[in-house]
């Protein structure tokens, strides 16, 4: 393997283990939930989940899983509910 190439999986490891480096701002993502798969997007700041109780409540556990999982790398406005550390 090509030492630069080795290099840049080493600078890619240390990245990842710095997720500040990061703020998503848009994100759309297929979720596989207990009944159906909804489709998930999150862009100029806003939510949206193709599920019906999203359609009535602005939220859902589809998208709060969501923030959950990405907490480190989503801008604190995109994250609706307390997250743990």
């Amino acid at each position: 393997m090509r030492s630069s190439l080795i290099g840049k999986i080493e600078k890619a490891k240390r990245y990842a283990q710095e997720p500040d480096r990061i703020a998503l701002s848009s994100l759309t993502a297929e979720f596989r939930g207990d009944n159906d798969k909804y489709m998930l997007s999150y862009a100029d700041g806003k939510w949206q989940c193709s599920c019906h109780f999203f359609s009535k409540w602005g939220t859902c556990s589809h998208t709060m899983a969501l923030q959950q999982m990405l907490a480190n790398i989503l801008p604190k406005e995109a994250i609706s509910i307390p997250v743990e550390s």
